[in-house]
């Protein structure tokens, strides 16, 4: 099933009915209270999408903007730059060893992330920022608040193929922008921010299903909704609280990013399933950190807060890093004044 979400029907619906955004939030409001509260915000706006003839997504054939890219799609094909590659990992699966990578590319619309798996993810150590990446035959999954476009073995990933272009400016896509974490808005492309651990929280365990899906828990059993019972294994998320002097925000990390931040193989961080209070030493180590990261921000509507989900995680960054990175700032601001 496609999933528009909210603000982006709402945005839909301005552009083709002239309606103001007051005007469609109050029907949204009017719709709600008619269902008594049985439908959801997105639902409701999908009605009066329809009662007002607004198509909030055309058919899908051939290539697509990243702005378009909808999760459920599938035979999805993108053609983008590469903004960032993260390297491969392992993952055993119904006692078989799998692998993935993922890359993040851009084009004149937006930035999406591009998962590979299996033989797929061998591409990604042929793969570096700039290069021209075309897709052919993805799948789009949601993660979180960000769309995802999948690879698996009957798909086709071509590396600057000729005579195709994408109008991204090599300079614009090899480094995220850095930001306070004041700046954070939620919704930007990816980013990075330079902050100290002020706060880290127990890693919360769920269970998994071998093909990676969350398994549900029913009646004491595990059910992946492709599988059905199945014998779960676990995967873990680690939140923490980032402080910069200008604002202080909580980040999540997942699996692998949760493997850097505490310097952990899965092994290790599963054994804090059993042993909770081991992780206070891990944690009382981490306090006053600094960690660079790169992500991207989004809005939690649940607790009306904005959240760092990292993608890549340094923690005691190089100090002459640092100070280079500021130097090139100053001359490029001596260039822009002449």
């Amino acid at each position: 099933m496609l999933r528009v979400p909210y603000e982006d029907i709402v945005a839909r619906i301005r552009e083709k009915s002239g309606l103001d955004e007051a005007e469609i939030g109050r029907r949204v409001d009017e719709r709600i209270s008619m269902l008594s509260g049985l439908v959801s915000r997105e639902g409701a706006a999908h009605i009066i999408a329809n009662e007002l003839g607004v198509r909030l997504f055309e058919p899908v054939s051939g290539r697509m903007e990243i702005r378009n890219i909808l999760a459920g799609l599938r035979d999805v094909e993108v053609l983008g730059r590469v903004v960032a590659v993260y390297e491969a990992r392992s993952f055993q699966s119904s006692g078989r060893e799998g692998r993935v990578a993922s890359v993040q590319i851009a084009d004149e619309t937006g930035q999406v992330r591009v998962v590979l798996w299996n033989e797929m993810a061998d591409f990604a150590s042929k793969l570096k920022a700039g290069d021209v990446l075309r897709v052919k035959g993805g799948y789009v999954r949601q993660r979180g608040s960000f769309n995802e476009v999948h690879l698996n073995d009957r798909s086709k990933l071509l590396i600057n193929p000729e005579g195709e272009s994408v109008n991204v400016p090599v300079t614009a896509v090899q480094s995220a922008s850095r930001k306070n974490l004041a700046e954070l808005q939620g919704g930007e492309g990816q980013v990075e921010v330079l902050a100290t651990i002020v706060q880290v929280f127990e890693p919360r365990f769920f269970e998994v299903c071998h093909c990676g899906k969350r398994a549900r828990m029913n009646d004491g059993s595990a059910v992946c909704e492709v599988h059905g019972a199945v014998s779960p294994s676990y995967s873990y998320v680690l939140n923490a609280y980032l402080d910069d002097g200008t604002e202080s925000v909580r980040a999540v990390f997942f699996r692998e990013q949760a493997q850097k931040l505490l310097g952990l193989p899965n092994e290790g961080i599963l054994a804090f399933r059993d042993s909770p209070e081991a992780f206070e030493n891990v944690r009382n180590e981490l306090l006053g950190a600094s960690v660079k990261i790169l992500g991207k921000s989004a809005k939690n509507d649940m607790f009306n807060r904005v959240e760092l989900v990292a993608s890549s995680v340094l923690v005691n960054p190089e100090p002459d890093d640092e100070i280079a990175r500021l130097q090139q700032e100053v001359e490029k601001l001596r260039e822009q004044r002449g």
